[in-house]
């Protein structure tokens, strides 16, 4: 018959008879063949649930009490230590926000300072920040690239789609331009979400940033008689976004009409030997 009284380890099953000199303990509220560890087992337990935080909390995974865990008491050179090491550890996220938000603010800033004088040109677009209210450059400066993104997430080539395949059949000027551009199709194909991956939205992002470099080589390249740089600049962006537009349009809609007419072939049969 087994000892009622002999104590056993639910880490390493060991008894008391085991190491007579084995420190016990009994954490919870647990009773039976789970009241009693061995100190040295339950502390090494305790590790791997805390993972090298010294201060986080740890439960009996049968009853749910929490552990009773105490420290030395500690000098006051290493109290003041522990304590500023307690500190910074929570104020670090905070400061690496701020210094992250700060520094994402100071770029938009720059951004808009450098697009300003970009599409306005150089000595007009200082003359305008220098004239203009510190203030207001500090609100409008970094509105300027964020304006442009979600400028540019407006996907108004969408729309022009969807009218596009809806009356396609009743325009029979598309179909001499674009021809097979509105032939019916033998099923509905699943689209993919615009910001479905992580590649869309740093296109979005790219594309949004460089657009008013792009407007102002196209305008410099189609509007060269337009003496204003801001005018120029305009209808460049303007004629960009159209041609763009259109053959994006375009592109798109050749690969619903390919992706509407996809086959499944029959899996080859092997002959056999």
């Amino acid at each position: 018959v087994a000892d009622l009284n002999m104590l056993s380890c639910w880490v390493c099953f060991a008894t008391d008879e085991d190491d007579r000199t084995a420190e016990w303990v009994r954490p919870c509220r647990c009773r039976g063949s789970t009241k009693w560890v061995h100190q040295s087992c339950l502390q090494r337990w305790v590790d791997e649930k805390q993972r090298g935080n010294s201060t986080a909390r740890v439960a009996c995974p049968q009853c749910s009490a929490e552990y009773l865990i105490v420290f030395p008491k500690l000098g006051p050179v290493v109290y003041v230590l522990d304590l500023a090491d307690r500190l910074i550890s929570k104020a670090c996220p905070f400061a690496a926000a701020g210094i992250m938000v700060g520094s994402i603010y100071w770029t938009a800033v720059t951004y808009g300072a450098v697009t300003v004088m970009q599409v306005v040109g150089h000595k007009e677009g200082l003359d305008v920040m220098e004239r203009a209210d510190p203030l207001f450059l500090l609100i409008g400066l970094p509105t300027i690239p964020v304006m442009l993104i979600l400028g540019k997430m407006i996907r108004w080539e969408d729309y022009v789609l969807r009218l596009w395949r809806k009356y396609s059949n009743k325009l029979q000027i598309l179909n001499s331009i674009f021809p097979g551009i509105g032939c019916p199709v033998p099923r509905i194909p699943a689209e993919a979400s615009p910001l479905a991956d992580h590649v869309s939205a740093t296109r979005i992002l790219c594309g949004a940033l460089v657009f008013p470099t792009i407007a102002t080589i196209v305008g410099k390249l189609m509007f060269s008689s337009v003496n204003s740089n801001l005018q120029r600049t305009i209808l460049g962006g303007i004629a960009f976004v159209a041609v763009k537009g259109a053959f994006k349009v375009y592109f798109k809609q050749q690969q619903y009409q390919r992706q509407a007419h996809r086959k499944i072939l029959n899996f080859p049969e092997v002959e056999e030997a």
